[in-house]
């Protein structure tokens, strides 16, 4: 099978396609999986450039996992002995280690079926960002209907969930995000944009219970002024800024203010919701782009701009 695979740490052009060997289902709760649409995330270019935290679990000179990816939407092939939500033909979404790859093989665990109403490159956007912001707001802010929300990053791949996913649960949503996105985030649900690049929110005086920096470019020392006296900070970066672990330690000694890091943990039940929200309509994915596997360092390029609307899947 074809693979985007990377031998060294490095640039994008450290990236290349190469055939290497099919994928077999060797534990019986694993699902072989064609895949049609894998997106492309943060986590991704910082395995390729070899951030420090990641080379201590991925390998130190180069990484123990060359092929990238860690979603993926396409067509189950082959199920395990154990298997019992899937058959061949299924089609479904979810997460999975690998999947900028021709085929996956991944627990059932974290996978579920398709919406029909979504096309593959649609399904291959949600996992990571869309499980990022569901438990961000219900789990780790515990969103309450009537709470006023800021997310910082609002037209990113986290951030365009976060509003929709705020605005679902009947919270005030306030996004940050640029000139030219104002427009489209408001579509998305947004009662009241910021424009960054015109004005700083902390200089506004409102109060919010909820901060998400959905793109690791705030702090939760610059953010206190404007949560409310039991408002909550998250942030699902937390390689950067470099101080994060200092924020964590001090917010509980800064009166009731928190200050939370938050990665996606990737499960069947979370998935089976976000699926069910967008079949009611509830939410989108937004695609920015779909590159071909062989443009693998373009997509790179794109995701390590910073400069994302919504999100960068890639096509096999």
């Amino acid at each position: 099978m074809k693979a985007a695979i990377f031998n060294s740490y490095g640039s994008p052009e450290v990236m290349e396609i190469r055939d290497t060997q099919k994928p077999s289902i060797k534990d019986d709760d694993r699902v072989l999986i064609r895949v049609r649409n894998a997106s492309v995330n943060t986590f991704d270019y910082l395995c390729r450039k070899g951030f420090l935290p990641l080379r201590l679990e991925h390998g130190l000179t180069k990484s123990k996992n060359p092929i990238l990816g860690i979603d993926v939407a396409g067509t189950v092939e082959a199920v395990g002995n154990n298997v019992k939500k899937f058959k061949v033909g299924d089609e479904v979404f979810g997460s999975c280690f690998g999947s900028h790859a021709e085929y996956v093989c991944p627990r059932e665990s974290v996978l579920t079926l398709k919406p029909q109403n979504i096309s593959f490159e649609e399904a291959a956007a949600v996992p990571c960002a869309g499980l990022t912001a569901l438990q961000a707001m219900r789990d780790v802010a515990q969103i309450k209907q009537g709470q006023k929300v800021l997310i910082y990053g609002a037209s990113g791949g986290v951030g365009h969930f976060a509003v929709q996913l705020a605005q679902y649960y009947g919270a005030e949503v306030t996004a940050v995000c640029s000139t030219s996105n104002i427009q489209w985030v408001r579509r998305l649900g947004a009662h009241h944009v910021i424009d960054y690049t015109k004005q700083e929110f902390t200089d506004k005086g409102e109060k919010y219970d909820i901060i998400l920096d959905a793109v690791g470019k705030r702090t939760f020392f610059n953010c206190m002024r404007s949560l409310t006296e039991t408002g909550i900070y998250i942030t699902e970066q937390p390689l950067r800024p470099k101080y994060h672990p200092f924020q964590l330690m001090v917010s509980p000694m800064i009166g009731r203010k928190k200050a939370k890091i938050h990665l996606a943990k990737p499960n069947d039940l979370d998935m089976g919701f976000l699926s069910q929200l967008i079949e009611d309509n509830k939410i989108r994915s937004v695609v920015e782009k779909c590159y071909p596997l062989e443009q693998i360092v373009e997509a790179h390029r794109h995701i390590e701009s910073g400069r994302t609307k919504g999100k960068i899947v890639l096509g096999m």
